[in-house]
C-alpha cells in the first residue's frame, strides 16, 4: 500500500456479486501534483488494460471463514456441502462441487453501505461502479498505534499527510493503516480487551472524518479493524464515527488486510 506502481485491489462476496477496486493514483507523491492539472491524453480501454496488466495487484480483504474476528452481535459463518463429486450420504446430489454459505452481509473484509445504519440511503446494490474505482490514499499509523492501542487519526495527523504527500485529491478513497490486521485471525487480539471488558483498539476521528469527507470530498474510507470509531468507543455501543460517514450517503470498507 505504499508504491504508486501498485494497484490494491478490493474484492468481496457482496449482493449482487459488487466488485470493489481501489487504485492507486498519480496523486500519491508531492511533484505527481502537476499532473492532476493537466489534461491527461485519451487511451483506448484495450491500452488501459495492458497498464492495469502489467502492475502489481495486491489484494486487501481476508478470507472468509467460519469463526472470524467479526461484531459480537453477528452469527458466525455456517457452511455446508450439497453436491460432492461421488454420490455420500446426506448431499443433495453428485458430479461436481456446491456449498451453501450462510452469513451476514458484514463479513470478513466487507462495505457499509449508507443503509446499513440509515433507513432510505443507499443499499450496496445502490453504489455506482463508478464510486468503486477510486486513487487510493493510505495515511499510515501503524508505528503509532504500536505506541497507543487506542489511538485515534486526528485532523492534524490527516494535514501532516498532505503536507508531506501533496493535497487529498476529491473523490479518493482513504484507507488508515494500522497493522491491526496482523493480528487477524485471532478475534481475542483484534479485541484487545483489558481485564474490565474494555477493548482497545485504533479509530477514526470525528475532526479527521469531517474535513475528509466534508472538505477534501472523498467518496470513501476503510480501516483494518472492525469498526470505525476506536475500541474505547464501541465497547460503550458507540458508533457515531460510523454513523456521520453513512449518513453522508458514502460508503466504507471495513477489516482490510494489510499485506
Amino acid at each position: 500500500m505504499q508504491s504508486a506502481n501498485s494497484i490494491g485491489v478490493k474484492i468481496s462476496l457482496l449482493s449482487r456479486g459488487l466488485a470493489v477496486a481501489i487504485l492507486s493514483s498519480p496523486f500519491w507523491t508531492g511533484p505527481a501534483r502537476a499532473l492532476a492539472r493537466e489534461p491527461l491524453p485519451e487511451i483506448s480501454l484495450i491500452d488501459l488494460q495492458k497498464i492495469l496488466a502489467s502492475k502489481k495487484f495486491v489484494d486487501l480483504t481476508h478470507d472468509f471463514a467460519p469463526g472470524i474476528p467479526h461484531w459480537s452481535g453477528f452469527p458466525d459463518e455456517q457452511r455446508q456441502t450439497i453436491y460432492w463429486y461421488e454420490r455420500q450420504p446426506g448431499m443433495i446430489g453428485d458430479g461436481f462441487f456446491a456449498e451453501i454459505f450462510t452469513h451476514v452481509g458484514q463479513w470478513g473484509t466487507h462495505v457499509d453501505p449508507p443503509a446499513h445504519f440509515h433507513k432510505g440511503l443507499r443499499t450496496v446494490d445502490q453504489i455506482e461502479l463508478k464510486e468503486m474505482i477510486l486513487p487510493l490514499v493510505c495515511i499510515d499509523v501503524h508505528q503509532e498505534c504500536v505506541k497507543n492501542a487506542d489511538y485515534t487519526l486526528t485532523f492534524e495527523r490527516v494535514r501532516k499527510w498532505e503536507t508531506d504527500h501533496g493535497k487529498i485529491p476529491p473523490g479518493a478513497f482513504v484507507a488508515m493503516r494500522t497493522d491491526w490486521s496482523k493480528r487477524w485471525p485471532d478475534a481475542e487480539k483484534m479485541a484487545n480487551k483489558d481485564g474490565k471488558g474494555v477493548a482497545h483498539y485504533p479509530g477514526w476521528s470525528l475532526p479527521a472524518l469531517k474535513y475528509l469527507y466534508e472538505e477534501c470530498k472523498i467518496t470513501a474510507s476503510g480501516h483494518e479493524t472492525t469498526d470505525t470509531d476506536p475500541g474505547s468507543a464501541t465497547t460503550k455501543d458507540d458508533y457515531s464515527l460510523e454513523a456521520y460517514i453513512l449518513r453522508t450517503n458514502h460508503y466504507q470498507i471495513e477489516l482490510l488486510y494489510e499485506s
